[in-house]
């Protein structure tokens, strides 16, 4: 099972980024190429008959699936990334972060108006950040198709902050 095979993937580091706080690691998953190949696959039937037009990626960890999977669904791939880092001409969202703000940017040519987008990072904590992704994707006249994410959090519930963009959630393996 999928599931099974992502759990014992992922290693859990104690107190990082800072104590409390057990982080899961994704990068051993990285050194799996069929285990790549099967949760790109599992991501893109998810999503199969949604009529997806775009992948937004999330800086950065969301680049490495994200970007297969829209290889894979043959559809073009959008980088939303920190302030600063895009080199064209942007349009921006700034959000609350448990200790200040963040602010996340998209190319204004990323997407077309109309356009039906999933949203994908490696982890699902609170909803913070894919909810500036999504904020992004409507500035740019998009719709959010959905949103997907190789771990979930869930007792963070950020699933929920996310249903007023798209009520399609889909994690691989929820915490």
């Amino acid at each position: 099972m999928l599931e099974q095979r992502i759990r014992q993937a992922i290693r859990e580091v104690p107190d990082f980024p800072k104590p409390g706080i057990n982080f899961k690691d994704i990068t051993p998953i990285l050194s799996d190429h069929v285990l790549c190949r099967d949760i790109v696959a599992e991501l893109c039937q998810s999503f199969q008959n949604d009529n997806i037009d775009a992948i937004v990626g999330v800086e950065s960890r969301g680049f490495l699936f994200g970007m297969m999977a829209a290889q894979e669904l043959k559809v073009p791939f959008v980088p939303v990334r920190k302030k600063g880092k895009l080199p064209f001409q942007t349009i921006s969202y700034a959000y609350a972060l448990e200790y200040g703000t963040a602010e996340m940017e998209m190319h204004v040519d990323a997407l077309k108006p109309g356009n039906n987008v999933m949203i994908h990072d490696d982890l699902l904590a609170t909803g913070g950040t894919a909810a500036a992704a999504a904020e992004l994707v409507q500035q740019q006249g998009a719709t959010v198709g959905g949103f997907s994410f190789v771990i979930e959090l869930a007792f963070l519930e950020g699933a929920a902050r996310l249903q007023q963009y798209c009520k399609r959630v889909v994690p691989l393996v929820s915490y």
